[in-house]
């Protein structure tokens, strides 16, 4: 495994551990945040903007935060509030990309990085492609990526992006909701369906390499 994996996994394993942290802190005081906190319009902004910024200045997580915005709005508000903050950020990495080329992404996200994912952006397919990757990676600089390298309309970006946040951002707030412990069984689970997906695929690309 190299060093990009690694890092990978590492930073996977952290967010879910400050997820699940935050989670059991909100339910063990949700009467604090029901009914002490009163953060209003201003809070809601705050919220959006933070969850905007986590995307321009990528690869920075804001899940979690989704625990406390449970507490606050609910689940199904705190989904909202995010698909709308993650969606404005996309959009403006989308723009930036687009606008300053690789001189800016490359300050945000590895040339490494970059120049492996000009060799796996697809020619076809682009919107399903985006639907996906937002369903199952909301930041890790994939605005900036797909501003840089396709030829994709922003308005059919934006849309695809909205379309591919909205089960992911409803899943993740759900789950806040669920006590700690079926959310850790929950996320084992999708975590082994997952690496099998990943070993499904790798065989499969193995196979085609050794046919050729």
């Amino acid at each position: 495994m190299d060093k990009q994996k690694r890092n990978s996994i590492i930073g996977v394993i952290i967010i879910i551990a400050l997820f699940l942290i935050s989670s059991y802190f909100v339910q063990k005081n949700i009467d604090f945040f029901t009914n002490k906190i009163d953060v209003g319009i201003f809070g809601i902004l705050i919220f959006v903007l933070i969850v905007t910024t986590s995307i321009v200045l990528a690869p920075v997580s804001v899940i979690p935060l989704f625990p406390i915005g449970i507490g606050i709005w609910g689940w199904y508000i705190t989904a909202i509030l995010a698909i709308i903050g993650w969606s404005i950020g996309a959009t403006i990495a989308f723009l930036l990309a687009r606008k300053f080329g690789v001189g800016l992404v490359k300050r945000i996200i590895s040339i490494e990085k970059i120049h492996k994912f000009e060799k796996r952006i697809p020619d076809r397919h682009l919107f399903l492609t985006v639907v996906f990757l937002r369903a199952v990676i909301p930041v890790d600089g994939v605005s900036y990526l797909f501003g840089l390298f396709s030829k994709m309309p922003l308005g059919q970006y934006v849309l695809a992006t909205i379309i591919g946040l909205i089960p992911f951002s409803f899943g993740i707030s759900y789950l806040g909701t669920i006590p700690v412990a079926y959310q850790i069984i929950f996320i084992l689970i999708a975590c082994i369906i997952f690496a099998g997906g990943i070993i499904i695929a790798s065989k499969r690309k193995l196979k085609n390499k050794t046919k050729t």
